[in-house]
């Protein structure tokens, strides 16, 4: 008896809907406005730099406009999500509230699947340099973005049933907690991402081992280690956090672990805050990229 009134106890506090703590949104404030600022500025070098100074679309710089143009769309949402904050009633419309939503909650592996196609193409270039004839194309490149993105708007798909209410007065408000109730999308989610996880350490490792060993490779390729290291340090500072806290978080919502539900949740949405931070921080790696290419083009001249 004693047990299934604590059961029902923790299944009405995991469904109860809480607002925002202070100290969190303030945090969340304080991480999404440099952001938004700092990636338009980031962003938009490296895409005019992309389109206007790189000669020849090589696979890695194919990559690179595809991972500018998904971390773009993120940005375009930012603002809304900041106003939402201290304005809860807001004219949105249904559709194009659902619309920000899905780039918000979604957009995120489209930039984890795109950063792990980065470093396999590292990998198969350097440790691979025969097969990367038939492996490798920028035709092959393209085909590769656009089925990830194709795949990513497929699962914007799921985010319209997250909304209890899809209106004008809950953007990025009122999600259902009916989603938790099943551990399929979680578990696509976390395998998506622990999958690119160890592809991209593994593929890191390896380069660094191959770099180290040859002399040769390292003075010719020296800044592949540089790429791919930023690629690495991105992904994981980013985007573990957040998948970390989600595992907690359905932990939570299904009663498994009935302590720290508020600290949880607070972990969940800072987590998922500082996950954006991939806007500007890819800036990193798109510095590594093109000032090889601009280096290759003007020993070429």
């Amino acid at each position: 008896m004693e047990t299934s009134t604590l059961q029902a106890n923790c299944t009405i506090l995991a469904n109860r809907s809480r607002p925002i703590q202070q100290h969190v949104e303030l945090f969340q404030l304080s991480v999404y406005i440099p952001t938004f600022m700092l990636g338009l500025v980031f962003n938009g070098m490296a895409m005019w730099f992309a389109l206007c100074k790189i000669r020849q679309l090589t696979e890695p710089v194919i990559y690179m406009v595809s991972l500018i143009f998904l971390d773009t769309l993120m940005l375009f949402v930012l603002p809304f999500k900041i106003i939402s904050y201290h304005k809860r009633k807001w004219d949105l419309g249904s559709a194009f509230c659902l619309f920000l939503e899905s780039l918000y909650f979604v957009n995120m592996y489209g930039s984890i699947l795109i950063s792990t196609c980065i470093c396999v193409d590292r990998y198969i270039a350097i440790l691979h340099p025969f097969q990367a004839v038939t492996l490798r194309s920028p035709r092959k490149a393209a085909i590769t973005c656009a089925i990830i993105s194709a795949g990513v708007w497929a699962g914007t798909a799921y985010t319209s049933q997250l909304h209890e209410h899809a209106g004008p007065t809950s953007c990025f408000h009122s999600f259902s907690g009916s989603i938790w109730n099943t551990p399929v999308l979680l578990a696509v989610l976390e395998t998506v991402f622990l999958s690119c996880m160890v592809t991209t350490i593994f593929c890191t490792v390896q380069i660094a081992i191959r770099l180290q060993r040859s002399q040769q490779l390292a003075m010719k390729k020296s800044r592949s280690i540089n790429i791919i290291m930023a690629n690495l340090a991105t992904f994981l500072v980013c985007f573990t956090p957040f998948h970390m806290a989600l595992v907690l978080y359905y932990l939570v919502k299904n009663c498994i672990l009935d302590d720290g539900q508020e600290i949880i949740r607070t972990f969940l949405q800072i987590s998922l805050c500082w996950a954006n931070l991939n806007c500007f921080m890819d800036a990193i790696c798109y510095y590594f990229v093109f000032k090889e290419f601009s280096t290759a083009e003007t020993a070429q001249e």
